[in-house]
């Protein structure tokens, strides 16, 4: 968040009205205008604060708001009613200065509004604690319930006050609130028995009526109904009983926080509902026998008391009321509320011009004061003789013109008796004649305690003008602050203003005169160290520290700058500057400065970017080069290793080689003596068998016959033996019919070892190949139509080449484990039962669909989700898995057996999931997002040839056709 240093920076207008240049009305109302399009509803006029009612809600009230402007300087920063607040509250606490904040405007301005913001910044940043935060709550609280017995609706403002407030809040040397008083002045009670047209009556009524319970109100014999109460306004735009409700809910609570009673409560209700009774009271005229009149009560049941009054009648003056709409009845309460703010306005010129004076007199030596000031001296003189000239003679009338006394005199010729007519700063009023005392002391002498405190004897006259000297004495006995509130237009909206409305207000609140009386001697003051931090950036010598007191500092940087001696003054703690012109130079200057200062920095914090690049690139570069050439050692020494063991494996190769040729000339030599043995051997046997033969001719000729002839199948059956191949299925026939059992017998030792010899070929990979494959073959043989087709294809595993592909580089990245098979499929979409080719790669914890074009992955599904997957008999490629996280996929693949095959095994081999389910049906479903679909395979003749087609019958079933085998 920006922070601002000093209200001159990013200023919108002007934002203190002495600085103004040139200083008319015209440029007054158009810098007030500027500052309220941007939403900058604050501007000064020295140290008074000029607030327009935005009629919207700003963001301004913030606690960070609250902690910028704690303990600021008061033209620190912009605008803001904090920094007024800040500077009284922090005058009181540290210099135990006695303050007051007069606050002033027309209805509708934003009075109430701004004391609230000035009640929640001093509670904000007052102490903390127990008792502390229970006084700052009362005082906060005393706000509902003075609106409420004093706030109505008006023409002007919704939530009017229709009493003056004075709130005396005493703190303690920390700066703690110790408690306070709240006194109320000149209380238009007309209104309660009168409202003019689109106006109400004070709030309390309508909320008690609105908000109060049903047994609150059967206590005091109340109905909810507002047409039966003849007080109450019932403009239906006046009404509004949901706000109401809820605001009385607010005051009980705040009544019991500023420490009403329960019965005080009561009273006060019961006060309020007399009121309202009192109301629906009717008179008539009667003549007496004098030939007096007087008026009676129409309803004569209970207790009354009779008074002579006439029966009034205002027909007269109606009569002319549609020609001078501009003139309204006003009580005797408003006139004196008018003289009070007269009043105010007589005591603001007052102490502005005083302050004026006595800082002057502060800052500057009487003799250098009175040679340097002449001018604003006389001006001095001359507006307060003006001022008692205009304002201070109550009998005498002073008019602009000649129409002016005419309209006057005319006015004055048709006013009833009743009425009276005053000219005011502001405007032209009609007044009411006050009530006869005689309603008061019969009210007096009621027997409810509230109401005998409320109707004292003394008069409203008395009363105002005891309470007004009061108010006037405490306002001179202490330090003035002052925010004047300006309304922007009449109509209560957001983002109108209105040239002649503002102008008029800013006329009769002596706004222009005021800056006047601040410009007629120096037009701007600062602090000797605020000044010199903030320009000292303008003078070498001052820049960027200044090593000695403030003021010689300023003194070094003007005299730099070569500004002439009459456009300043030194006071003891301030720079006077006399013209705004001068200010505006400084800020220039200061401007340019900045922008320079923006540019070297610019260029110091480039070039050290540049520096820092360089060096990091020299530094990279020293990088590659050392690893470059470690890179280059390597490959040359992994050469050189090559080249060594390519002369290795050739000695090697060469001795055994040698080696060799050694042992097959000797294992020649010892067959040599074997097969000369053998046949020595058998030289012998031949010989003792002839030897045998003679000696048993009888028996042993079977033998020898049986001898032969299994010789004479053995030698057979070796030139008659089949291939190595396992699924080879022929064999020799067998010569005899007594060998059947050990021909076959020798059938299966052959096939068997035959099988073995086959086995011990393979290597690892094709042993699972060939186990995969055998897995298929108990899963789909005779079940499924494609899988005959599958049985000479052979289990690849990557058929996209992700790992080579760049294309799928990223995808094979994603994918943790080891990819088992990456392939493309078709992933059928539910509306029209169309596909959408998708990489399906699958690893041993889960199977991954990813774009084909992209390799943005779509869907990651783990292996542990899924429980089952479903095929067809038909010789299709579609299958459709069963997941409970991601749901169910209805995918097409050509290799669907391989798939289906890899998936089950992956289940059965692993310990922590169950074994996968295969469903071979023609029909199972699947679930797309909410909707169970029926998937149907039928046989019959596509249109796109041979395919396979999809269809959608309905919202529950799509239709494959697959073509017959």
């Amino acid at each position: 968040m920006e922070v601002k240093t000093s209200l001159l920076d990013n200023m919108i207008g002007v934002g203190d009205m002495v600085l103004i240049e040139p200083l008319s009305e015209d440029t007054f109302i158009e810098n007030l205008k500027k500052r309220f399009d941007h939403n900058e509803i604050y501007t000064y006029i020295g140290s008074v604060v000029i607030s327009m009612n935005p009629y919207k809600s700003l963001p301004i009230y913030t606690a960070e708001k609250v902690e910028e402007y704690r303990n600021r300087n008061f033209y620190e920063l912009s605008p803001h009613i904090y920094a007024l607040a800040d500077e009284a509250y922090r005058s009181l606490r540290d210099q135990d200065k006695d303050q007051c904040i007069l606050i002033t405007g027309e209805s509708g301005a934003g009075k109430t509004e701004a004391s609230k913001f000035v009640m929640s910044y001093v509670a904000a940043v007052c102490g903390k604690g127990q008792e502390v935060n229970k006084v700052k709550e009362q005082l906060l609280q005393s706000n509902p319930v003075l609106e409420a017995f004093g706030n109505a609706k008006t023409v002007r403002n919704d939530n009017s006050s229709r009493f003056g407030k004075y709130m005396d809040i005493e703190f303690d040397f920390k700066g703690d609130p110790l408690g306070g008083v709240i006194s109320n002045y000149l209380l238009e009670k007309s209104r309660v028995v009168k409202q003019p047209r689109g106006e109400r009556n004070f709030h309390i009524f309508y909320q008690l009526l609105s908000g109060a319970s049903d047994d609150t109100l059967k206590k005091l014999k109340l109905d909810r109904d507002f047409s039966k109460y003849n007080y109450l306004s019932l403009d239906s735009a006046t009404v509004n009983g949901l706000d109401d409700a809820a605001s009385f809910r607010t005051v009980r609570n705040a009544m019991q926080i500023v420490g009403f009673m329960e019965d005080e409560v009561q009273s006060v209700l019961e006060l309020v509902a007399a009121v309202l009774k009192l109301g629906n009271i009717e008179f008539k005229p009667e003549s007496r026998c004098n030939g007096f009149d007087e008026s009676r009560i129409k309803d004569k049941n209970g207790e009354f008391c009779s008074v002579h009054f006439n029966y009034h009648s205002y027909h007269l003056f109606h009569g002319f009321s549609f020609i001078f709409l501009f003139l309204q009845d006003n009580s005797f309460e408003q006139f004196i509320i008018n003289y009070c703010n007269e009043k105010l306005q007589q005591i603001f010129i007052e102490l502005t011009l005083r302050e004026e004076q006595e800082e002057y007199i502060r800052e500057v030596s009487n003799s250098q004061y009175m040679k340097t000031n002449r001018k604003w001296s006389s001006l001095n003189v001359c507006n307060s003789n003006k001022f008692i000239a205009r304002y201070g003679v109550c009998s005498k009338l002073v008019f602009s013109s000649k129409q002016s006394l005419s309209t006057i005199c005319f006015l004055l010729s048709i006013l009833p008796l009743s009425r009276c007519l005053l000219i005011h700063l502001s405007t032209i009023l009609v007044y009411i004649c006050p009530l006869h005392v005689f309603c008061c002391l019969t009210v007096y002498h009621s027997l409810l305690n509230v109401v005998y405190v409320v109707m004292a004897p003394p008069t409203a006259g008395f009363q105002f003008r005891a309470s007004v000297g009061t108010l006037m004495k405490n306002l001179l006995t202490k330090n003035p602050n002052y925010i004047r509130c300006i309304k922007p237009n009449d109509k209560k909206a957001a983002h109108i203003f209105t040239d002649s409305l503002v102008c008029h207000q800013a006329r009769y609140l002596g706004l222009m005169e005021n800056v006047r009386v601040r410009r007629a001697g120096y037009a701007f003051r600062q602090p000797y160290e605020p000044c010199l931090e903030r320009y000292k950036m303008l003078c070498k010598q001052t820049w960027p520290h200044w090593k000695g007191p403030a003021r010689e500092g300023v003194e070094v940087l003007l005299k730099n700058l070569q500004v002439p001696a009459e456009e300043f003054a030194f006071g003891r703690s301030k720079i006077f500057i006399r013209n705004p012109r001068m200010l505006f130079f400084l800020e220039e200057k200061r401007r340019q400065c900045l922008e320079d200062l923006a540019t070297l920095i610019q260029k110091i914090y480039r070039g050290w970017k540049c520096r820092t690049h360089f060096l990091l690139l020299k530094k990279s570069q020293v990088v590659v080069a050392a690893w470059y050439r470690r890179f280059a050692q390597q490959k040359k020494y992994q050469n050189i290793r090559s080249s060594a063991l390519v002369v290795q494996s050739f000695i090697r190769g060469w001795k055994a080689r040698k080696l060799l040729r050694e042992l097959k000339h000797k294992k020649r030599c010892e067959e040599a003596v074997t097969t000369i043995s053998a046949y020595w051997h058998g030289t012998q046997v031949r010989r003792d068998y002839r030897k045998f033969f003679r000696a048993n001719a009888g028996k042993k000729i079977y033998d020898f016959t049986i001898q032969r002839i299994m010789q004479k199948y053995f030698m057979g059956l070796k030139k008659t033996m089949p291939s190595m191949s396992p699924v080879d299925k022929s064999w020799p026939a067998r010569p005899y019919g007594f060998l059947d059992g050990m021909h076959q017998d020798l059938r299966r030792i052959f096939h068997l070892w035959r099988c073995k010899k086959y086995r011990s070929q393979f290597t690892e990979e094709k042993k699972a190949t060939y186990e995969e494959k055998l897995a298929a073959s108990e899963l789909f043989k005779d079940k499924k139509a494609l899988y005959p087709s599958s049985v000479g294809q052979p289990f690849k595993g990557d058929y996209v080449e992700i790992t080579k592909n760049p294309k799928y580089q990223k995808l094979n990245s994603l994918v943790e484990d080891k990819v088992l098979l990456a392939d493309v499929v078709s992933k059928i979409n539910r509306a029209n039962g169309k596909g959408a080719p998708r990489i399906f790669l699958l690893t041993k914890k889960s199977f991954v669909l990813a774009d084909q074009k992209t390799g943005q992955v779509k869907a990651s599904v783990p292996l542990l989700d899924l429980s089952s997957v479903s095929v067809s008999t038909q010789s299709d490629g579609f299958f459709g898995s069963t997941s409970a996280a991601k749901g169910d996929f209805l995918l097409s693949s050509d290799r669907l057996i391989e798939i289906i095959t890899k998936l089950h095994r992956i289940g059965a081999a692993s310990a922590d999931r169950n074994q996968i389910n295969i469903d071979i049906s023609d029909e199972f479903l699947v679930q797309f997002k909410q909707d169970k679909v029926c998937v149907k395979f039928i046989q019959g003749t596509p249109k796109n040839g041979n395919g396979v087609a999809c269809k959608r019958k309905n919202n529950r079933l799509l239709e494959v056709s697959v073509p017959s085998p």
